[in-house]
């Protein structure tokens, strides 16, 4: 088995291409399969597009956490709904997803991040989330082989973890059986619009009549809905994993310190990656953009890598086209999957870490390493509205690095919201709107 996904990997979604449907959701990640699952599940007509690989982005490229341990206020309520779709999914698929409830810590490298722990816990007690503080000697309990370091942590021992680049796959089987439509290599070009309504899409394929769509997208999102004249503030950052070897067992669940983290696989090895280390490229949206994103810049300068540009092709490349014809190939089919190469050197630094803070295990051997595109927004918080210049058309993109775990909640609300049922939660978080209503941007927890 490949991975992460990528095109080597052969197609397996093939379905005919309806002449209409209800619903056409764009983009095959957590968040588009999830929402799928449920509009089926609701009786709904819907066709899923993804012009590459499902979950060939970063559905599979993820560390696989499933932690409500750290989320923004706005986005616990949903994650705490997620982990029960979640439970209910394992059972239904057994052993394939890999999900196991094995708990989530955060290492605190000094006793000022023991206090913003503290300080978030009072947002699990409200959602009846079981996160708690460990002192110097539960963390040293729990981490075996470790090194003396940390003055403390923050545990929620309710969290998961599963395998991405299985689960999301076996997830679409499950929206397939309850009547969803999923089309691997077929990139939707365009909306067709009708008096400034959503009338269809316009796909490489061929025309799919529609009167809705979901555009969940992850990284190519802010691309396609600026050519229909809707701005996303939607930038991505590059962030590097790898893949051990098979070691002992150090801790069962995940675990996060400032200069590295790690999730148990199902093979026996880690999932390891840099803490906080990203690389992001400087390019067109990021200058349009910069003025919304001085704050995460200014908080973030130390861990990121500046480049001068994307690969050729990139969503935000200096020569990626911002218009194009629906009757010619677009943006989507140049690169079908983004596959960047990952930063050795920041993976080289992690090593390092680790084998510092676990020195009888020294630096761990590595079977894979590779790296994906996260979009981020800049409050670090999801866009999860319809968009108010094109009637019919929903956006659930920005998941942030948070959208693996929180995705099956995230896929029920947006199902909800496209077919006029009662969301259950408070969506204004979320709303698009808040980039340009003169609302302040408020930064979500960097827990």
């Amino acid at each position: 088995m490949h991975f992460p996904i990528s095109m080597a990997v052969p197609a397996r979604f093939l379905a005919p291409l309806p002449a209409a449907c209800d619903v056409v959701v764009i983009g095959g990640g957590v968040v588009g399969v999830m929402t799928a699952w449920f509009l089926a599940e609701r009786g709904m007509r819907v066709t899923l597009c993804e012009k590459g690989r499902i979950a060939g982005e970063q559905s599979s490229r993820n560390w696989g956490w499933i932690r409500q341990q750290g989320r923004d206020a706005a986005e616990l309520p949903i994650m705490v709904e997620s982990l029960r779709l979640w439970q209910g999914l394992a059972q239904q698929f057994g052993d394939r997803l890999g999900f196991h409830q094995t708990g989530v810590m955060y290492l605190a490298g000094s006793e000022k991040a023991v206090e913003g722990y503290e300080a978030w816990l009072p947002h699990a007690q409200a959602n009846g989330v079981d996160s708690r503080l460990m002192s110097r000697r539960e963390v040293a309990a729990r981490l075996k082989g470790a090194g003396p370091g940390w003055p403390g942590g923050l545990f929620t021992p309710s969290d998961a973890r599963a395998e991405p680049w299985v689960a999301v796959p076996a997830l679409v089987e499950g929206a397939i059986a309850r009547g969803a439509v999923v089309i691997e290599d077929c990139a939707v070009r365009a909306l067709d619009l009708k008096a400034g309504r959503v009338a269809g899409v316009v796909t490489e394929k061929g025309r799919i009549a529609c009167d809705q769509v979901v555009l969940a997208g992850g990284a190519w999102s802010s691309l396609f809905a600026r050519a229909h004249g809707v701005d996303i503030p939607q930038l991505s950052v590059l962030a590097s994993v790898a893949a051990t070897e098979a070691m002992p067992e150090i801790y069962p669940g995940g675990a996060a310190a400032d200069d590295f983290a790690f999730r148990q696989r199902e093979d026996g090895g880690l999932s390891l990656a840099p803490g906080a280390e990203h690389d992001f490229f400087l390019r067109p949206d990021a200058l349009r953009h910069a003025t919304k994103y001085r704050k995460i810049f200014a908080k973030d300068r130390k861990s990121t890598h500046f480049r001068l540009a994307a690969p050729k092709g990139y969503p935000d490349g200096w020569l990626t086209p911002r218009r194009w014809d629906a009757d010619r190939a677009s943006p989507f089919e140049a690169i079908r999957v983004l596959n960047p190469s990952p930063n050795m050197a920041t993976i080289a630094r992690t090593q390092e870490a680790f084998a510092k803070a676990f020195p009888t295990l020294g630096s761990p051997k590595l079977r894979a390493v590779w790296a994906g595109m996260i979009d981020t927004m800049p409050d670090v918080v999801p866009v999860i509205d319809r968009a108010e210049r094109v009637p019919g058309l929903t956006i659930a993109t920005g998941m942030s690095g948070h959208g693996f775990g929180i995705g099956p909640g995230i896929g029920r609300v947006v199902a909800d919201l496209v077919s006029g049922n009662a969301v259950g939660h408070d969506l204004s978080r979320f709303r698009l709107s808040r980039f340009t209503d003169g609302s302040e941007i408020i930064l979500g927890p960097s827990l």
